[in-house]
């Protein structure tokens, strides 16, 4: 009998992986992650040399990431479609090998491998190793402290309708802001209407090659996808 085991693989940075995840990928003789069809995938880039030559790569394809809006059913029956035959697969494989599954950040924290965690209960014994999420890379690479003293984090996404990100954000004390994208433009007026932008930056590609920081009211209208945007608390202190 094998099992699931899903590795956070950190932000980004090879080198910021747990020497337990570093260990179960070059030891794995089944690996799978999620990419969009017709691209490498970010996790996959993550472990690039450092996979064992005979270990078998399954590559889970989303059948959709932004041609249809997340608030169509049918993007909600693609993609429940998509996880329910991944945890069978999975599920399958884990009856006599381990399968390795691989998560940049993570895992259960706004990780896609979540929809195949809760598909996988009962079908087969799953293992997950958490990892550094992505905000703590981005906010780290800033070079300021996130919180202070009894500063309370708020993790928005930036879908988010924007009234409702500019009430979170004028109520908040220390801010990350993830889901950018094409929600640059509707994030930044937010923060301008709550009196937040001139104390927001942006971070585009946190720990990995071509990391770049910047005040967001600096920046360009479009960014890339890995890209998070941090408030800094500015809270008790000695």
């Amino acid at each position: 009998m094998g099992k699931v085991i899903c590795v956070g693989l950190g932000p980004g940075d090879p080198e910021l992986m747990s020497v337990k995840a570093d260990r179960l990928v070059r030891s794995a003789a089944h690996v799978a992650y999620f990419r969009k069809a017709g691209r490498a995938g970010q996790a996959r880039q993550i472990v690039e040399g450092m996979l064992a030559p005979v270990a078998a790569e399954y590559a889970m394809e989303y059948p959709v990431t932004t041609e249809i809006h997340f608030s169509d059913p049918e993007y909600n029956r693609q993609l429940a479609e998509f996880y329910e035959d991944w945890a069978r697969k999975l599920a399958e494989l884990a009856g006599t090998e381990s399968v390795l599954v691989l998560c940049e950040g993570d895992p259960f924290f706004y990780g896609s491998f979540m929809h195949l965690h809760s598909r996988l209960q009962g079908r087969a014994e799953v293992e997950v190793v958490p990892g550094i999420t992505g905000m703590s890379g981005c906010w780290t690479a800033t070079g300021i402290p996130v919180t202070w003293g009894d500063d309370v984090l708020t993790v928005l996404m930036a879908t988010l309708p924007e009234e409702e990100l500019e009430a979170r954000s004028r109520d908040a004390d220390a801010l990350v802001f993830m889901k950018i994208g094409r929600n640059l433009p509707k994030l930044r007026r937010a923060l301008a209407k709550a009196g937040r932008l001139g104390a927001a930056w942006l971070i585009e590609r946190g720990t990995m090659p071509g990391q770049r920081v910047q005040r967001l009211s600096d920046a360009d209208e479009v960014t890339p996808y890995f890209s998070i945007v941090v408030v800094h608390g500015q809270g008790r202190r000695p």
